[in-house]
């Protein structure tokens, strides 16, 4: 059985700015199997949010190929990528993007509601996605009356409810102090450890280096080096 799970190929993505064509992305390929931990790490502009909104089935490319489970992305229209990103994808943001005036075990059982679940089934999955992220004791509060930490806790579960092989952080730890950032990365290196597949985008060296295999982006274009980083200081 194959353990390839994405294989992009000489992907390209452009956009019109002002009149003028920017390339986001040149020629990317990158492969990735099950179970890895990669980060993808880059200065603002780079492309790296670009390549995550590929990855994410949030966009399609130019050009170029990707291959999901051997299925192509590319050629799949806006429900089937509705499906892919529901059933393959748990997205982790920056900011959380909790609902204010909904209780943590509502927002994590969230994504479940749109997929007809039942009430009780979604109380009894969530419980068991914020007791992974050690947050069963803070199950019926507002995020408002959780830390950031506690927050972005909330966030990874939500992440898992739909029980997704990927798991797509977009800088997990940037709203987040050292100490706090350090415990999410511990969360989620836990998570690969259970078999998931962990794609982080981050700017921060420190962040990366946590990660079993980084990629460097820079000015739309992949570079991978054992570790070997061009222009750390831009990094920064």
């Amino acid at each position: 059985m194959s353990k390839t799970l994405i294989d992009i190929k000489q992907m390209v993505k452009t956009y019109k700015i002002g009149g003028e064509t920017v390339t986001a992305l040149h020629r990317v390929s990158l492969h990735i199997e099950k179970g890895e931990f990669i980060a993808i790490i880059g200065p603002s502009g780079s492309g790296k949010s670009t390549l995550m909104n590929m990855i994410g089935c949030l966009d399609k490319p130019d050009s170029g190929e990707y291959l999901l489970e051997e299925q192509h992305v590319g050629k799949m229209n806006d429900n089937q990528l509705a499906t892919i990103r529901n059933q393959k994808i748990g997205f982790i943001f920056q900011n959380f993007n909790l609902l204010p005036k909904l209780s943590a075990i509502e927002n994590v059982a969230l994504p479940l509601l749109y997929q007809g679940v039942s009430q009780h089934d979604r109380v009894e999955r969530a419980k068991e996605c914020l007791n992974k992220v050690g947050l069963a004791d803070r199950a019926y509060h507002l995020p408002t009356q959780l830390s950031g930490g506690q927050q972005q806790r909330v966030a990874i579960a939500r992440s898992l409810i739909c029980n997704p092989p990927i798991l797509l952080a977009d800088e997990p730890t940037g709203a987040l102090d050292s100490r706090t950032s350090q415990e999410i990365m511990e969360v989620i290196k836990a998570l690969n450890e259970e078999g998931r597949t962990i794609i982080l985008i981050t700017h921060d060296l420190g962040v990366a280096k946590q990660a079993k295999r980084v990629v460097q982006i820079k000015d739309g274009q992949l570079f991978e080096n054992g570790g070997n980083f061009i222009e750390t200081s831009a990094l920064s």
